[in-house]
């Protein structure tokens, strides 16, 4: 196992102490021993929900079941919800799946630490574990970290920590940046075609309209039949070159005596005799 990269930490807020009063903008604090009705752990499932998976609308298909009944049974902590969360395939396919292994490293930290990461070095230096570990190993690296442990240890939620204005990192970051968005949309314009936009569009249409509707694969196709082009007189001259012979004058074919003969020539008139006879 290659061992980690060291990485410097930056001042972020939640580094440093804060004298601010409580108000509506600081997070709310969801731990499972304060939970004493059934409401109060549905209210804690669905935050960790929300805080993992960075969704206004959990679907029914997002769910874990089996997680969710460990926890009301008190079977596994919150730390534990966290991990499997962490580990599902729903987290996997969000956002794993979606990213760059830097942009999940910033996502992870933002969702499971709550803050940002610690700039290029840091997302390098956690790149490698999940390229040696794969995504379970640094959901483990995370959650068994010294940092979680001493934030939320294994009892509260994760939240955005010290958030001092605005809505919090799940709520506001995209799950896939511009690689992705840029994927799908080849993967989209790869199956349009014109009488698709013609169809669905309003107006008239322009050149950068019908541009975007022609597929991908029809114009790699059309680049691919273009017949090649000479464009220099070098390349004409080296494909004619080929076809002229040229003869030989080398020592050995003029040294046989060649003689010119008078070529017979039929003159359109006749010489008029000098002495005419009368």
């Amino acid at each position: 196992m290659l061992p980690l990269l060291n990485v410097t930490p930056k001042t972020q807020n939640q580094r440093v102490a804060g004298y601010d009063v409580l108000d509506e903008d600081d997070p709310q604090i969801y731990r499972l021993s304060d939970a004493k009705s059934v409401d109060e752990v549905d209210a804690l499932i669905w935050a960790a929900y929300r805080q993992i998976f960075g969704e206004h609308l959990i679907l029914d298909s997002y769910r874990q079941p089996f997680l969710e009944s460990q926890l009301r049974n008190r079977q596994i902590s919150v730390s534990e919800l966290i991990r499997g969360l962490g580990k599902s395939d729903v987290y996997r396919e969000l956002v794993g799946e979606t990213n760059s292994n830097y942009r999940l490293v910033d996502i992870t930290f933002k969702r499971f630490l709550g803050r940002s990461s610690y700039g290029k070095d840091e997302q390098i230096a956690q790149s490698i574990v999940i390229a040696t570990q794969g995504l379970h190993g640094f959901i483990d690296t995370v959650v068994d970290g010294d940092e979680y442990r001493q934030a939320f240890g294994s009892d509260i939620v994760p939240y955005q920590r010290r958030r001092m204005e605005g809505r919090p990192f799940n709520l506001s970051n995209p799950r896939y940046g511009d690689f992705w968005r840029n994927r799908l949309l080849e993967r989209e314009l790869a199956t349009r075609s014109y009488y698709q936009v013609r169809t669905y569009s309003s107006g008239d249409l322009d050149k950068q309209v019908i541009r975007q509707a022609i597929p991908m694969t029809f114009l790699n196709m059309a680049q691919g039949i273009l017949t090649p082009q000479l464009n220099s007189q070098r390349d004409v001259a080296r494909a004619t070159s080929s076809n002229i012979k040229v003869p030989d004058s080398s020592r050995a074919a003029t040294s046989s005596t060649q003689t010119v003969k008078r070529t017979a020539v039929s003159l359109p008139y006749r010489y008029i005799p000098g002495n005419p006879k009368v």
